[in-house]
């Protein structure tokens, strides 16, 4: 061979696409047509076609089954309990269209109603619970992502992405919305809008990466994700955890991806073709799976914007628990109370309020009373309200304490008779009171002083018998005897790590007729663990609260307080009632709220006693 002709093979070699030393295999697909712009295909081998005038239906051939007229954009589909369902954007009416693929038949399920901006893209997501969400994207950032499950589509929440986003698709088994900025790369965004927002830039344009043009489409694999370099006229494979695990391929011309199978399927300016990846490096999706119960009721949201809404209590009416009522602080405003149906009853503007607690027929000489105490951060001092036997507060006492940073609080009722409070600081330490009346007057009396090594919050006594439980946010869950007069250290029951993740927030304690159980937020993973309320502290499970879409109720996330009672409060709450915080309230945005969960929900989800 001549040297002229050497160096002409070798450049040749150079510009076709060599995975593990072996040509990538490219394949054409005769059963699509070049004037799709977008395609997607079906489990059964069938396809879903985009041109300019209708969407299209196609057998593995490529014969049309059925068709609606429409100038239709944006095509996406998932595989959910009814069957198949597509989206699509109507671009004349400016309506998303959910369809129903049949086995010959298209049909239009629900029309949204028309989007009021400039649509740019859209895309499907099933979550964990196997609901369905599409995301809508708009030119100039703006976002919105609906709920379509449920007895009608609604608005689950809004969201800022980057301006000038093209395309978008979302990962189901990692909760991951996967979105394209062209002039910087592909963003991705948790998808299950739950929790603290979070992006990563997973794969940069020039000098911030590797891509040498504009970020274009995208598809997702089994095992990664799909990359079109519009303008560069390549495309790029990526593992689940945004490495690149393929070298790039050169695809001249071309405009959209989809997925079939393994394969990467490719649509340019003369055809569609297919992409063979073969085997791909597998990644688990990350987020461990646990049982998923739903709340069956919610509070009114809060009056302050933010991080508003902290801790609960229960107060039950003496001769009619329906009418019991949940006592939760307003960190920015005060203490309010609501009725079992999740409405407002009262305010007390009694300031920066951070936990509250609550117990009933307190023994004092000539007299019985309810309270509620919370923790008073602007005066580091325990706030003390008194309860009417109809459940309405009234604002009585402080007690100053020594904590320059109060936190946390829980109360203690003695066989003996009389209220006895621990509270916490930020810096760790504990001080715990008895709380004494004289005629009308409250007062404090320091019976010791204890500390955790970092930041406890939330803790709970188990008064029958005389434990404290507390949480030390990024250590664990902690038990003392609530006795003073015990000179214990506290031990270690459950630490951080496989079933408890940081930070350990609000604690709680289930007293039912068989058995009694510890509950905690483990706000870590949004998720709730319990245990057995006396030694050893078994673990019994932990599970998450998820979306109620019949009802209309969000999931709940980032958790901080929680309060539990085994009452029978009638109709849905018969076994008992478990009230937790909501960090971030959806379905539609909102300020903070408070979560009502079934207790026979979670025994059912765990079996519990």
């Amino acid at each position: 061979m001549s040297r002229l002709k050497n160096k002409l093979f070798f450049a040749l070699l150079l510009l076709l696409p060599v995975w593990g030393g072996q040509a990538a295999e490219i394949k054409a697909l005769p059963a699509l047509k070049q004037d799709f712009h977008e395609v997607a295909a079906l489990p059964d081998g069938r396809w879903l076609a985009l041109d300019k005038h209708a969407v299209r239906l196609l057998d593995k051939d490529g014969r049309q089954q059925d068709s609606l007229d429409v100038r239709a954009q944006h095509l996406d589909t998932r595989v959910t309990e009814g069957g198949m369902q597509a989206v699509v954007f109507d671009a004349d009416h400016q309506q998303p269209w959910i369809l129903q693929v049949g086995q010959q038949k298209l049909q239009v399920r629900t029309k949204l109603a028309p989007v009021m901006f400039a649509l740019e893209t859209l895309c499907l997501y099933q979550d964990a619970q196997q609901l369905s969400h599409v995301f809508l994207i708009a030119k100039d950032g703006m976002a919105e992502q609906w709920l379509l499950s449920g007895k009608s589509p609604q608005l689950f929440r809004r969201l800022a992405l980057p301006p000038g986003v093209e395309h978008c698709r979302v990962d189901d088994s990692r909760q991951a919305l996967y979105v394209s900025e062209p002039g910087l790369g592909v963003w991705r965004y948790d998808a299950n809008g739950e929790g603290v927002p979070e992006r990563d830039l997973i794969l940069g344009r020039q000098p911030y990466g590797v891509l040498m043009g504009a970020a274009g489409a995208l598809a997702v694999l089994p095992s990664g994700l799909a990359v079109l370099d519009a303008t560069a006229g390549k495309v790029h494979i990526l593992g689940a955890h945004g490495k690149s695990v393929k070298p790039v391929v050169d695809v001249p011309g071309a405009h959209a991806l989809a997925v079939s199978g393994r394969d990467v399927l490719i649509g340019g300016k003369q055809r569609w073709q297919a992409l063979v990846l073969g085997d791909m490096p597998h990644v688990s999706a990350g987020r461990e799976k646990l049982p998923v119960i739903v709340a069956r009721g919610q509070t009114a949201t809060m009056a302050r914007a933010g991080d508003a809404a902290d801790d609960p209590a229960i107060w039950i009416h003496p001769q009619s628990p329906a009418q019991s009522r949940i006592i939760a602080t307003n960190k920015k405003q005060g203490l309010l109370s609501y009725d079992l149906k999740g409405k407002q009853l009262q305010l007390l503007e009694a300031g920066r309020l951070n936990n509250v607690d609550v117990r009933q027929n307190i023994s004092w000489p000539g007299s019985k009373v309810d309270l509620a105490v919370a923790t008073q951060r602007d005066e580091a001092a325990i706030a003390v309200f008194e309860i009417d036997g109809q459940g309405n507060l009234r604002d009585v006492a402080r007690i100053k304490t020594g904590l320059e940073d109060i936190y946390g609080t829980c109360l203690f009722q003695p066989a003996a008779g009389g209220l006895e409070v621990f509270a916490n600081d930020k810096d760790g330490r504990f001080e715990h009171y008895r709380i004494e009346r004289q005629g009308k007057r409250y007062e404090g009396k320091l019976l010791r002083g204890f500390r955790a090594a970092s930041q406890p919050e939330g803790c709970v006594v188990d008064d029958s018998r005389q434990r404290l439980f507390f949480g030390e946010e990024k250590r664990g869950i902690w038990t003392l005897s609530a006795n003073a007069e015990n000179k214990g250290v506290p031990q270690l029951i459950l630490p951080v790590g496989e079933y408890l993740k940081a930070d350990v927030e609000g604690m709680a304690i289930y007293h039912g007729k068989r058995a009694s159980y510890l509950l905690a937020s483990s706000q870590g993973n949004s998720s709730f663990v319990v245990l057995d309320a006396q030694a050893p502290y078994t673990y019994r499970g932990a599970f998450r609260i998820g979306i109620n879409a019949q009802a209309g109720i969000d999931g709940v996330s980032d958790t901080d307080g929680l309060e539990v009672s085994a009452v029978n409060f009638g109709t849905d709450y018969r076994y008992g009632l478990l009230v937790v915080q909501d960090g971030y309230k959806r379905l539609p945005d909102g300020t903070q709220n408070f979560k009502y969960v079934a207790w026979e929900d979670v025994a059912r989800a765990l079996n519990l006693e």
